[in-house]
Order: C-alpha cells, then sequence, then structure tokens
C-alpha cells in the first residue's frame, strides 16, 4: 500500500563539511581493511547488504548514503543518473533527497530491475543495458536542458563494461561535478578476490586515458566505504 505523507517545512542550512584526504599508516589501513571485510562476512546474504530506505532494499552502506546526501545538498544537481536499479532502495534514497530539496530528478538504469520497483516523485525508471546505443541515446535526450549532472556506476562490475561506462557518462557530467564508481573493493580491493578484474581497474584505465577527471580522496572521509578511489571529479 502507498504511504502518503504530508509536507513539512524546514531552513536549508549552508554548513558543507570539508575533510582533506586522508594520510593512514598501513596499520589504519589495515584496520579499515578489516573492518570492511567483517562487514561483509556478517551483513552480506546471496546478494548485496541487507539494508532498507523507507523499507525498500539497497545494497547500499549508511556512510554511503550519507555523503551522497551531502553531495547532494552541495552540488544540487539537476539529473541523478544511476546505473543499476536491482530493488530501487538506492533510487528511491536520491529521489527522497531530490523531494525533500525540492529540486533535481533521478533516472535509474537496469537491464534485469526487480519486479514492483518502489515509485516516488522526480524518479523514472529505464529498462535496457546503460551501454546500449539506444539506451544512451535516451539518457542524452533527458539531459537536455540539465547543466548539472551526477553519475552513479553500479551495475554491471566487469572492468570492460564499467570502462565503457565511464567513457559514454563522463560525457554528461560538468566542470567540479562527480561520476561515482561503485564497489571498487571488489577483485581484493579490498575483498571478493575471488570475482577477477572489477570496477577498481575500469577506474584505473579510465584514468590513464582521460585527464579531465582526478579521484577525490577528501570523499572517503568516512574511512570505510564500498567506492574506494571511485569518487571521480571533473577538473577540466
Amino acid at each position: 500500500m502507498d504511504k502518503k505523507f504530508s509536507k513539512f517545512s524546514f531552513e536549508l542550512g549552508d554548513f558543507y563539511p570539508f575533510q582533506n584526504k586522508h594520510d593512514l599508516t598501513i596499520e589504519q589501513i589495515n584496520t579499515i581493511e578489516n573492518f570492511h571485510k567483517l562487514y561483509f562476512e556478517l551483513l552480506e546474504k546471496k546478494s548485496g547488504l541487507q539494508i532498507s530506505w523507507l523499507g525498500h532494499q539497497t545494497g547500499k552502506t549508511p556512510s554511503d548514503l550519507w555523503l551522497y546526501q551531502e553531495l547532494i545538498v552541495k552540488n544540487k544537481p539537476d539529473l541523478i543518473i544511476e546505473t543499476g536499479t536491482h530493488w530501487g532502495g538506492s533510487a528511491m534514497f536520491l529521489s527522497t533527497m531530490c523531494n525533500i530539496l525540492s529540486f533535481g530528478e533521478v533516472l535509474s538504469i537496469d537491464l534485469y530491475p526487480k519486479e514492483n520497483l518502489p515509485k516516488a516523485d522526480r524518479l523514472e525508471y529505464l529498462h535496457g543495458s546503460s551501454i546500449d546505443k539506444e539506451i544512451f541515446d535516451k539518457v542524452k535526450h533527458k539531459c537536455k536542458n540539465k547543466n548539472n549532472v551526477m553519475v552513479i556506476l553500479d551495475s554491471n562490475h566487469e572492468t570492460s563494461h564499467v570502462l565503457e561506462e565511464l567513457r559514454l557518462y563522463s560525457k554528461l557530467v560538468p566542470l567540479n561535478g562527480y561520476i561515482i564508481v561503485e564497489d571498487t573493493f571488489l577483485n581484493g580491493h579490498p575483498s571478493h578476490v575471488e570475482f577477477g578484474s572489477g570496477p577498481y581497474e575500469a577506474v584505473d584505465l579510465f584514468l590513464k586515458e582521460n585527464n579531465t577527471f582526478v579521484t577525490d580522496k577528501s570523499l572517503e572521509k568516512f574511512l570505510f566505504t564500498l567506492n574506494y578511489n571511485g569518487f571521480l571529479k571533473r577538473i577540466s
């Protein structure tokens, strides 16, 4: 059953926290990596981490979701593109932020989305492969008259797929904007060695061929993230 809640008013603040890149010792890095492995060991079930937003399942971590909220409030994207809908919980979270703030929209793309995806204002789904030409043409059409696009990549995690996503979707991100590559922890960075080459390697290849983006390590301020080296900021 759909739940309708009354609107409420609030005053938007202007505190935008900034954290310099952490200079970590080997011991500190080991502590973070051990926590990461323990987190997955205890919370990961058949597919993903068992977390919910407004009763809808998502595979994000609380710290990454909180960081996305800070980025949305500070950067005020008029469109957030998410590749990889799955259960729709993260799309619901992102659209909730847009609805609270009264700006922005969310476009979530998935080749194999789950049934009965959550519905919300400012949220639209697109079914298909994120790197398919027809799908990307639809995305570009959606981006018309959008000056501030933020992208979150969380679909097929194979290196070749993520690299192609980066090559395509980075074109939509403005100066000082972000494209975020999720699940870079795969292939032993620091866990799930058995996965093989994945998003982390795609980021490395992309940055070697593209000098318009850099990794923004300041966004790893909570220490534990699923997106190590995955927060990419456009600098030119």
